[in-house]
């Protein structure tokens, strides 16, 4: 047997203390959320979100501190999944033929099978901790409503699920997943809200819908508040224990990496992974590139515009700045459901404008196929979301190889896809599309962008 090193781990003792703010590292003053009607628009402060949110995750979202304590409870949590394996992928550099040196950091060990516990563990807890009875929530492909069912079960919280009608029909063990915790789920849009009611007509659903029921339901119970899964601040804050653990494996293994790449819907498992990395770049000069892979059926950071825009189809939430497709965009119902959101991270979207990070846009097809090499030669099935970071990857390793330079490049592969065999079915099959970004439908979205002021 060779000496080569595979798997890099790490103790429960090393699991992080404390999360990374980037906040603090951003260029310039962050530009904060709006609410009110034009032209009386204000910041919104944190008396504005208390209604939905706790206010610990309030003060995290609002927070300039470089490091966030995280509380011992949810460290004891992470205990169940942390610290997740980092990985050289060996099997693919050689299928490659290219001198790169590929890492892919796995968070599909966790009870949910991603990365999305990391943040819903901490939500649950601060709720629970504030007296809070119920939990509401959308989720995309699953994998976020079925890590917060997973959590209210640990914290003693019920918890209600707005999944998007097309995932809702391509994954119902995901469904399945979710009641095996407790929680109730509905296909969205629904019957059940006012929101759902008005968006009726767009049957495959949107994450913008589904956040917008999940939102009016919170709104309107004390005893209930809202989680969301990714896109904002304290969500981010959250997943860069994955990062973190990343730099500790990377220098475990004697290497740094070149490139750091990872798929893209709201930002979280992006910012999970890249932002302790970037703080190395902004404040110690390292010298690393960011790749941000998303689907070309949803191009929101490659083709969006830099704008104020909702966070939600019905406008329930403060503006955000932000990448946006409009707040009014249905995307095409393709396999990764969780990267079919028509904004971003404003912190994400802050670096790609600062061109700290670059957005590249991979067709469904193309995805599949890096997807089904790296199974092939890597063993584990990746979920359709860092199938896209994959594609990346093998492009930058490709272009390694023509280059005859010796790169290390570092990837995510946030969740496995157990549930998504049946996009897999359609690939190997020949009947997998590759739906078209509609200009036209582009256009009508971003004229409907709220009055605001404009972004540079």
């Amino acid at each position: 047997m060779s000496d080569d090193q595979v798997k890099y781990t790490l103790g429960e003792r090393d699991i992080p203390t404390h999360w990374v703010n980037l906040m603090a590292d951003l260029p310039g003053d962050p530009l904060p959320p709006l609410i009110g009607t034009p032209p009386a628009q204000l910041p919104a402060g944190p008396d504005d979100l208390s209604p939905i949110f706790p206010m610990a995750l309030i003060l995290q979202e609002v927070s300039a501190e470089p490091e966030i304590e995280i509380p011992e409870p949810v460290r004891e949590a992470y205990k169940l999944w942390r610290p997740t394996p980092l990985y050289r992928a060996r099997r693919l550099e050689r299928a490659l033929d290219t001198p790169a040196h590929i890492y892919y950091k796995y968070e599909g060990g966790s009870p949910a099978g991603s990365h999305k516990p990391n943040t819903a563990v901490a939500q649950a807890y601060e709720n629970a901790a504030a007296g809070i009875k119920k939990l509401t929530t959308e989720t995309g492909a699953g994998q976020w409503g079925s890590s917060l069912a997973f959590a209210c079960q640990l914290f003693g919280l019920e918890c209600e699920v707005w999944m998007v009608g097309s995932s809702y029909d391509q994954k119902p063990y995901r469904r399945s997943m979710m009641q095996t915790w407790g929680a109730t789920v509905h296909r969205s849009p629904s019957d059940l809200t006012q929101s759902g009611r008005a968006q009726s007509e767009h049957t495959t659903g949107s994450l913008g819908i589904a956040i917008s029921e999940a939102v009016e339901v919170a709104a309107q119970d004390p005893d209930t508040n809202y989680s969301l899964g990714s896109v904002l601040n304290h969500v981010l804050l959250h997943q860069t224990v994955i990062g973190q653990e990343a730099l500790a494996q990377m220098e475990m293994a004697g290497e740094y990496p070149d490139t750091v790449v990872a798929c893209v819907g709201g930002g979280s498992n992006f910012g999970g992974l890249t932002f302790p990395f970037l703080r190395r770049v902004i404040r110690d000069g390292a010298r690393t590139r960011f790749i941000a892979a998303e689907p070309a059926a949803c191009p929101t950071l490659t083709r969006g515009v830099y704008a104020y825009d909702f966070g939600d189809t019905a406008g329930l939430t403060p503006l955000m700045p932000m990448y946006t497709l409009g707040h009014d965009f249905v995307p095409p119902p393709v396999h990764a459901g969780g990267l079919r959101y028509h904004g971003d991270s404003p912190l994400v979207c802050a670096l790609v404008k600062a061109g700290m990070v670059e957005p590249r846009a991979y067709r469904q097809n193309e995805t599949f196929e890096a997807a089904v090499r790296f199974a092939r030669t890597e063993g584990i099935i990746p979920a359709p979301e860092p199938a896209h970071a994959i594609r990346a990857v093998i492009d930058e390793a490709t272009a390694a190889r023509e280059a005859g330079e010796e790169r290390v490049i570092l990837f995510g592969l946030c969740g496995h896809g157990h549930f998504d065999l049946s996009a897999y079915d359609a690939y190997l099959a020949g009947q997998l599309e590759d739906p078209e970004f509609s200009e036209a439908d582009l256009e009508a979205a971003l004229a409907a962008l709220p009055e605001a002021p404009a972004l540079t």
